[in-house]
């Protein structure tokens, strides 16, 4: 097990409490937030990150999809929240699973942000993955997927043993379980990526004890979310 801390800094905007999506303060906190890891942002990446989170707060209003639907949050909290593990993905991977995607993140900020990669969400609830579905078709992305099934399902089925060259999920579960579900849909030298917030040692620990037999190692990188200065930890196992 290795550890490592992102760095960088970020020129804070100047934030306001009627921010909306979309305008020149959002754009900006996610341009300084993204900077701050020299993570490099056009003007179509943009708008498709606006079209994403302005379809958030419109279906959020009528399904529960997040709690997370404030605009300074969305730009923090969701779309850097999602962009920053990037840096982590190695340049060969062309397949991605985001297990548990949710109202799409992070998988559908990080197609995005690599339009090369292919990309299927998985989720339990059908609500989420009607959402899901309608974001994919609204913003026009190709070689992405939303499928409503567990995990654990795709497991079992034809076709998706070790298709997925990295898998990965936010805050899904402990690390054991999602490592434990996500081995055997995990490609040769592919990697699992977990999201989390901190990580205490008994996690880690619990997660080494299941891949005692697997010759696969656990490195962890922490970081502070932009801005917030939230506490971030990046568990990839691989």
């Amino acid at each position: 097990m290795t550890a490592s801390i992102l760095t960088g800094r970020a020129k804070v905007p100047n934030l306001s409490a009627d921010m909306e999506v979309g305008s020149d303060k959002w754009k900006e906190v996610i341009l300084s937030g993204a900077g701050t890891f020299d993570i490099q942002i056009d003007s179509r990446k943009m708008d498709r990150f606006v079209a994403h989170s302005l379809e958030l707060i419109r279906w959020n209003k009528k399904t529960n999809l997040t709690a997370i639907c404030k605009p300074f949050e969305i730009a923090v909290k969701h779309v850097l929240d999602s962009i920053i593990p990037s840096l982590m993905i190695p340049r060969d991977t062309k397949t991605l699973l985001d297990i548990g995607s949710g109202a799409g993140f992070p998988g559908i900020p990080l197609k995005i942000l690599i339009p090369s990669l292919s990309v299927t969400l998985i989720d339990a609830s059908r609500k989420k993955v009607s959402f899901l579905k309608h974001v994919i078709r609204s913003l026009k992305l190709e070689k992405i997927d939303a499928v409503h099934i567990r995990a654990e399902e795709m497991a079992e089925m034809a076709g998706f043993e070790n298709k997925f060259d990295l898998i990965i999920s936010r805050a899904l579960t402990s690390l054991e379980s999602f490592v434990n579900m996500a081995l055997p849909l995990l490609s040769e030298n592919g990697m699992i990526v977990a999201l989390k917030g901190n990580v205490k040692d008994p996690e880690i620990r619990a997660a080494r004890v299941l891949l005692k037999n697997h010759a696969i190692s656990i490195n962890i990188r922490q970081y502070k979310l932009p801005l917030l200065q939230d506490n971030r930890t990046i568990v990839s196992v691989g």
